[in-house]
């Protein structure tokens, strides 16, 4: 809501409360009671990357007013946020819009009633205000606040401004828990239609006080958020009641038993939570469960028919999983989703299935705050659930085993048989009910850290992929794509927020484009995906995002949305296989070529009517004659060469892009390569070259061109067509004595008019020695009669370079290293 909007508003809210007009400046805003707009001093939306602006956050004004729950409203995405103290409507890039203030008030959390309806002589301070629950009601465009203060009351407020419509406090029902965690209430809200008001279901720890609040109850949404029967429960008589509570024969055997409620949702005809509560047995008898052996606890899933007033549908089935022999049995989150076409062929169920992911901690006998580090992530298809639970009513109303609800019933109590067909959607009898189911649902392991717990969990189907991201401990997010019940790909991992843990509300933005995540002091937009991260079509399509593909002719990775004219065919690339392939021939010339015709062949590449230049790198660009997918160009002219220096080696490799003329960007490149035959001083070395040079024999050259050779049998291409030295024996040579060294050899060229003979060059301790020789043919030269000596006279022997040389400094090769 922009600022001259939510100024016309308060003052007409404050005329009526008040009848007091106020001149309206530019400089002030009149505020609706307990509605503040944001102060620019005290809180702040910061944008973390300005050129993108995706990642946003919001900390909290606060370090003791911590971030509780999170809503976001898919029809604008206007997010909801509820804080100690505080709730707050951000728009969808975190900009604080308006606040409402909950707390703190004057408290004593052993006043029942509270204090606002009747004195209390307990003793009351200043009490912060936990938001326990923060529920989006459509229907009636407002939003359930339920706090901690007065044994959980809660405010309805206009999703507009947050102007408080409703608070209901002075009957007991008003009070759903006097319970200060935030995580210890869950609520879900079921529709029957626009003829008939909205149902409240609502799961809650009760910390102690049964006689005070059922841990799971149904409530009545009145439509006027002041009427006398909001929160009702939806039917109570002296024996039945849309409840359940946890009997007191329940604490005598655990005295701090309580249930946490960690999810809900409404699937068909069913509400379900998720549970974390103590294994019956597994505790002290006596005494708190914390001065005895450590208590068990297990994980649940309680389903419920909505339209059931009595809760005789009630049944409960222990869940968890099993991956590696180590067991993962203490739930921390979870999250309802579709299936999607990829991981239901593997679970064996259809598209649209809802299926339900969770994250569980390792083992059982730790509380959740005190959880191992080792958690895992699993998947759980909810029409097996129900298939399991169909099956447990089916065999009790045979009359087999007990209800195996030890919470509930502390002493076993038998099954009751009965005739009666027990379809999909049975929803009980006043008989066999509540009813518990003694073997565990195992998930589907799909992921697993042993180092950074996962916290949240929260998942949607992207172009049939079942897309999950977890959230961590240390604040990380972990995206993961679920190919099937094996196969998860771990793709990506983002830092989402400074200080972890992240907690267990997440939720997208309206078009999924971005997701909504917090730890106690910041909250965080983060992109889905961040296919800009990557820069070349390989990178894109193999990172595994299902977001990303690859825009050919703009050379960037990005969702197909983003891609002009993607639907054209080859434009936009969603297969590894589809990436542009291009090759070029010939693919090397030599520095002393000019303007030679290349041929590239462009594969994947879409229509280029618009035609493409054809560039080296930085170092020339000419324009490309497109044929098909041909493109044919030239290469760098004289006056572009001298820009190419071959300063190491024989050659240097460039890229050659093809650079679009519609977008003016290259789209697809390959290597190039310009080589240098005359670097290479030696007949072997020029020839072994893996490019086209030639050696001129009698010019002692290398060169690309064999035609700039004297003669024709002078070219040498082939390494056994080159002059040198064969192996030979050890040569001895006598001190002082005057002998000729005869050396084998092939190839020698005789030399041509105007060019000198061969010589002997001997290196005797750094000292030069040249010695006329004589080639007797191709393949035998000897250097003539000489004496030789060296410095000291007592060494027995010293080897000597020896080089063969003609026409004064043209080198015969001796690859055998004859001395």
């Amino acid at each position: 809501m922009s600022s001259p909007t939510r100024i016309r508003t308060s003052l007409f809210v404050c005329c009526f409360l008040f009848c007091l007009v106020l001149p309206v400046t530019s400089q002030t805003v009149v505020q609706a009671p307990q509605a503040q707009s944001a102060s620019s001093q005290v809180i702040t939306a910061v944008l973390q990357d300005d050129e993108e602006e995706e990642y946003a956050s919001f900390h909290a004004e606060n370090p003791e007013w911590t971030f509780n729950h999170l809503a976001v409203d898919y029809r604008n995405g206007n997010v909801y946020l509820g804080a100690v103290n505080r709730i707050y409507k951000l728009s969808p890039g975190l900009d604080v819009q308006v606040f409402h203030v909950t707390g703190p008030e004057e408290d004593n959390r052993k006043c029942y009633p509270p204090r606002i309806v009747q004195p209390c002589n307990e003793p009351l301070t200043l009490t912060n205000n936990v938001n326990k629950m923060l529920l989006m009601d459509y229907k009636e465009n407002r939003l359930l606040a339920c706090g901690s203060l007065y044994q959980g009351i809660c405010k309805l407020l206009r999703l507009d401004d947050l102007f408080k419509l409703g608070e209901p406090f002075h009957k007991k029902e008003h009070y759903l828990s006097g319970v200060n965690e935030s995580g210890s209430v869950f609520g879900v809200i079921v529709s029957y239609g626009n003829a008939s008001p909205d149902m409240l279901f609502v799961a809650t720890a009760v910390d102690g006080k049964p006689e005070y609040f059922p841990t799971i109850s149904s409530r009545k949404l009145a439509r006027n958020s002041e009427e006398d029967g909001m929160f009702a429960y939806v039917f109570h008589d002296e024996f039945v009641a849309s409840m359940v509570k946890i009997p007191s024969d329940t604490f005598t055997v655990i005295p701090d038993f309580d249930i946490y409620y960690i999810y809900g949702f409404a699937s068909g005809n069913f509400v379900y939570f998720l549970t974390l509560q103590p294994e019956m047995g597994g505790g002290p008898t006596t005494g708190s469960s914390s001065a005895g052996r450590e208590q068990v606890y297990t994980s649940k899933i309680v389903r419920l028919c909505k339209a059931d007033t009595a809760f005789n549908s009630y049944v409960e089935v222990p869940i968890g999983c099993i991956s590696g022999n180590v067991e993962y049995r203490l739930l921390e989150a979870a999250y309802l989703s579709k299936a999607g076409a990829i991981l239901a062929r593997s679970l064996d169920v259809a598209p649209d299935d809802d299926v339900l992911f969770a994250v569980f901690s390792k083992g059982q006998k730790r509380r959740p705050r005190q959880a191992s580090q080792d958690s895992a992530l699993c998947v759980f298809s909810l029409r097996k659930i129900n298939e399991k639970i169909k099956d447990r009513l089916q065999s009790c109303y045979k009359g087999e085993g007990t209800l195996d609800l030890a919470w509930l019933k502390v002493k076993d109590i038998p099954c009751s048989s009965a005739l009666l067909t027990i379809d999909d959607d049975f929803c009980g009898l006043d008989m066999n009910a509540p009813l518990g189911v003694s073997e565990m649902v195992r998930g589907k392991p799909l992921f697993s850290d042993a180092t950074d717990k996962m916290t949240s969990v929260i998942a949607y189907v992207y172009k049939n992929h079942s897309l999950v991201f977890v959230g961590t401990k240390s604040g990380k997010i972990k995206k993961i794509r679920v190919d099937g019940s094996s196969r998860a790909h771990r793709y990506e991992t983002v830092q989402a927020v400074e200080n972890g843990p992240i907690l267990r509300d997440m939720a997208f933005a309206s078009d999924h484009h971005y997701l909504y995540v917090m730890s106690h002091t910041q909250l965080s937009r983060v992109p889905v995906e961040a296919c800009g991260q990557y820069s070349t079509c390989s990178e894109c399509l193999g990172s595994g995002d299902p977001h990303c593909g690859w825009c050919v002719l703009h050379n960037m990775c990005a969702r197909k949305e983003k891609c002009e004219r993607s639907s054209e065919p080859r434009r936009f690339a969603s297969d590894i296989k589809q990436c542009v392939r291009l090759s070029v021939h010939p693919n090397n010339i030599s520095v002393s070529q000019f303007s030679v015709t290349l041929v590239l062949e462009a594969h994947n590449v879409p229509e280029l009517s618009a035609g493409v230049n054809c560039t080296f790198q930085d170092l020339a660009e000419m324009n490309g004659l497109v044929e098909g997918n041909r493109i044919k160009c030239y290469s760098p002219a004289e006056r572009e060469m001298p820009r190419i220096i071959v300063d190491k080696g024989d050659h240097q490799i460039v890229q050659l892009y093809l650079k679009s003329k519609e977008t003016g960007l290259a789209f697809a490149n390959t290597s190039f390569v310009f080589y240098n035959c005359s670097v290479h001083k030696s007949c072997l070395s020029c020839v072994s070259s893996p490019y086209q040079c030639h050696w001129c024999k009698y010019r002692h050259v290398c060169t690309h061109d064999p035609r700039t050779c004297s003669f024709q049998e002078g070219r040498v291409k082939k390494p056994e067509g080159c002059p040198q030295l064969l192996p030979a024996d050890r040569i001895l040579v006598p001190v002082n004595v005057v002998k000729p060294i005869t050396l084998r050899a092939k190839n020698l060229p005789q030399p041509q008019s105007g060019q000198r003979g061969y010589e002997c060059v001997l290196t005797i301790q750094g000292n030069e020695h040249r010695v006329p020789a004589l080639r007797f043919n191709s393949s035998s030269v000897q250097c003539q009669n000489t004496s030789y000596f060296y410095d000291g006279m007592e060494m027995s022997s010293l080897p000597v370079e020896l080089t063969v040389i003609w026409n004064g400094d043209f080198s015969i090769d001796n690859p055998a290293h004859n001395k």
